[in-house]
């Protein structure tokens, strides 16, 4: 049984049942209602440095490639490339050096000299340092991959059917959940709660400490195809690996194939706070025109927020719970969910069939936190 019907719970049940198990997957929601209705859609490397996390990730482009020829066309899986840009020569060796690292680890990255951005990118500003273009991003349409993700598994899906509680036996085994709409027994739990893991892994007695890390993404109007390629200033990876409850944005351009360009990002902890944040929406709209002045003079049709599953070691918590038997995780990759996802489906669908995972698990065990190691003081709600 799977607790959530974002993309990462979609992916948990597809691999689980091309692994020959039967699934429900439950939402209080509508499928994709959470997170991965308010994602981008990226499947990033670029952004992550060697380890754990970026093991994840090439397992997940990997695994994305093949679902691309899988699933409907209609989950707009788009091998574009990523295009990472520094304002000066300074920006451009850390880039490098960052890029020279990842190389080791198996990602691949050109470094585009300064005059030669605009090959990439025609309607780039002038005058930046350089850059490195990272082939192996691409994006989906995140909701439509999630249906289709549901879809292609064959499981059972209830939506509109909150979990209450989570049934355990006489020594604290899983054996099911309660929901608003009755019991139902299972003997293994998935929590793929995204932002809302931390009350599902409470609700069967053990400690995750999942926060949500909200975010702005502005919508332009359909245009050509004015952004090739997802493009974003180097600062964005330092907003991505910092821990601050404070706000901080970076430009972050892309286009759809359906036209409107997709402008972030933002990051802060203000707990689920939906308010619309004008001061937010001007620094996107400031910093992406910097990138692209022919930005300066489109509309932004819309803006949309969302919350991102965030953890203090901002990896996700992925596996069986030693401390309940039955329980798994597969929660907390704050931004990085969608990418992420059928990575995190494979290692949950492994855990469950006791084969040998396709990474380690070590890493993203869900009992790594502990209370007084991470307590709500230090990481409540700013």
């Amino acid at each position: 049984m799977v607790v959530g019907a974002g993309v990462v719970g979609a992916a948990c049940a597809y691999y689980a049942a091309r692994s020959g198990l039967t699934v429900t997957v439950l939402d209080r929601g509508p499928v994709a209602g959470g997170t991965t209705g308010a994602g981008e859609g990226n499947l990033l490397v670029s952004d992550k440095e060697p380890g754990p996390e970026l093991e994840l990730a090439l397992l997940s482009s990997r695994l994305w490639q093949e679902l691309a020829e899988e699933l409907p066309a209609g989950i707009e899986y788009e091998a574009k490339g990523g295009l990472v840009v520094a304002s000066d020569a300074a920006g451009t060796a850390a880039l490098r050096k960052f890029a020279a690292a990842q190389a080791e680890a198996g990602v691949t990255a050109e470094e585009v000299p300064a005059d030669r951005l605009h090959d990439l990118e025609p309607h780039l500003a002038p005058g930046l340092g350089g850059g490195f273009h990272y082939p192996q991003d691409a994006q989906v349409q995140p909701a439509l991959a999630a249906a289709h993700l549901l879809r292609a598994s064959g499981a059972r899906v209830r939506t509109g059917e909150e979990v209450t509680a989570v049934l355990t036996g006489a020594h604290g085994e899983v054996r099911g959940v309660r929901t608003t709409a009755g019991d139902l027994h299972a003997p293994h739990v998935v929590n793929a709660a995204g932002t809302w893991g931390g009350d599902v892994a409470r609700l069967a007695g053990a400690h995750l400490p999942v926060l949500p890390r909200r975010g702005f993404v502005l919508v332009t109007e359909p245009l050509p195809r004015v952004v090739r390629h997802k493009v974003y200033a180097a600062d964005y990876v330092a907003d991505v690996a910092s821990g601050s409850a404070a706000l901080q944005t970076s430009a972050v351009v892309e286009g759809t194939p359906a036209g409107p360009v997709l402008i972030g990002a933002s990051r802060e902890r203000v707990g689920f706070d939906r308010t619309l944040s004008v001061e937010v929406l001007r620094r996107l709209a400031a910093q992406a025109t910097e990138l692209f002045p022919v930005l300066a003079k489109v509309r932004a049709i819309r803006t949309y927020a969302g919350f991102r599953p965030y953890l203090p070691d901002h990896l996700p918590a992925i596996g069986p719970d030693p401390r309940v038997p039955g329980l798994l995780h597969a929660c907390g990759h704050e931004g990085a969910g969608i990418g992420l996802a059928p990575a995190t489906g494979a290692l949950i669908a492994a855990a469950l069939t006791g084969r040998q995972p396709p990474v380690p698990l070590a890493p993203f065990r869900p009992d790594r936190f502990g209370p007084d190691r991470f307590g709500s003081d230090r990481f409540g709600s700013a």
